[in-house]
This record gives structure tokens, C-alpha cells and sequence, in this order.
């Protein structure tokens, strides 16, 4: 798990959730490696440093993006990299507060030739997420349009069923 934090132009964090298989081979390729793991091999600082240096890559990239989109300037903390199992008792002091609460996750598969096809989730809170739609919204629309949020569609109405014929007298 990967906390980044916008230091400037947004107001808000997001967590990256990699699986530990994936961090493993993306830190051997980033040693020079082939990106052959051993499964049991528990991760490492020297792990976590890599994927925290791969994913503040990513979330800069993808931070430049997003100035470029809303007009400002955007600015990311280096990521926060821990290591959370799943599976078993998760130490909250380690989680982000927001993730108690509902929360946005979004999904991006992740493919490293034939040694990773996997998903990165990254989530953010709902209250940051909605901000981000509204400033991307205002900065497309020229900050003329106001935001509603999609109202619930009603469920389709059943399609005609066909009526029998009845033969003729």
C-alpha cells in the first residue's frame, strides 16, 4: 500500500494497493533483473523504497497531466509505502482515515510483458473525488456549467409480452 498526499493545486490523498508478487518483480526489473521472484522471499525495505520510487513516477506523471487539465500547478509527496496483509489483522494506525469511511476505488489492469497481469487499485475519498470532478468539469465547460450529481435511473419498463391470437369465428 502506497499513500501520496497533493502537496499543492488539490487538496486531498489517494492509496495505491499493488499485490506483493507484482512489487517483487517491478523491483527486480528495476535492478536489472528478469523479473524472476522467489514467492517466499519476505518483502524489503530495499522492495518497498523501489515501489515507492516506480509509483511516485507514475503519480507525477500522471500529476503533470492533471495541471495540464485543470490550469494549475499540482504537486505530489513522495509515496509512503507499507506493507499491509489483507488477509489477517490490519493494523489501522497504518491506514489512511479516509479508508474507514466509503471511499472511491479505481481500477487499472497492469501488464509487464508475460511476468505481470495484474491490478493496481487506487482509492480516494469520496469528498476528495467529488472535488476533482467538479474542477475538472468547470475547467472544461469554462466554470459556466453547474454540477449535478446523476440522479438514480429508474428501473426499464417490461417489454410488452405478445398476446395470443385468437382464431376467428
Amino acid at each position: 500500500m502506497l499513500q501520496i498526499s497533493y502537496k499543492e493545486g488539490i487538496d486531498g490523498n489517494n492509496v495505491l494497493i499493488l499485490k506483493e508478487r507484482d512489487v517483487k518483480i517491478i523491483t527486480d526489473l528495476m535492478m536489472g533483473g528478469a523479473g524472476q521472484v522467489d514467492d517466499d522471499e519476505p518483502l524489503s525495505e530495499l522492495h518497498l523504497s523501489a515501489i515507492g520510487e516506480a509509483m511516485n513516477q507514475m503519480m507525477g506523471s500522471a500529476a503533470t497531466s492533471l495541471s495540464s487539465m485543470l490550469n494549475k500547478k499540482i504537486d505530489i509527496s513522495p509515496p509512503v509505502a507499507d506493507l499491509i496483509d489483507l488477509t489477517g489483522n490490519i493494523d489501522e494506525g497504518a491506514i489512511d482515515d479516509f479508508l474507514t469511511q466509503p471511499f472511491v476505488k479505481i481500477s487499472f489492469k497492469m501488464e509487464i510483458g508475460d511476468l505481470v497481469d495484474s491490478e493496481i487499485m487506487q482509492l480516494y475519498p469520496v469528498s476528495f473525488a467529488r472535488e476533482m470532478c467538479k474542477s475538472i468539469t468547470e475547467t472544461m465547460t469554462g466554470g459556466n456549467e453547474p454540477i449535478q450529481e446523476a440522479a438514480p435511473q429508474p428501473a426499464p419498463a417490461p417489454a410488452p409480452q405478445p398476446q395470443a391470437s385468437q382464431p376467428a369465428p
